[in-house]
């Protein structure tokens, strides 16, 4: 799952892949770019990479 957006893959695949919603998927995006203190899908992305 964590490696869905770095794919390429939208809230909305995200959200038909898991069964849920794609606000569910949105707001929970929005909760750990907030935790993680970045803006931006490339951010999370960079972040991670770094901590990898």
């Amino acid at each position: 799952m964590v490696t869905w957006p770095m794919r390429g893959k939208s809230n909305r695949d995200i959200a038909d892949i898991l069964g849920l919603g794609h606000r569910t998927i949105e707001k929970n995006r929005e909760t750990v770019f907030r935790k993680l203190g970045v803006e931006s899908r490339t951010a999370a992305a960079a972040l991670a990479m770094r901590e990898a």
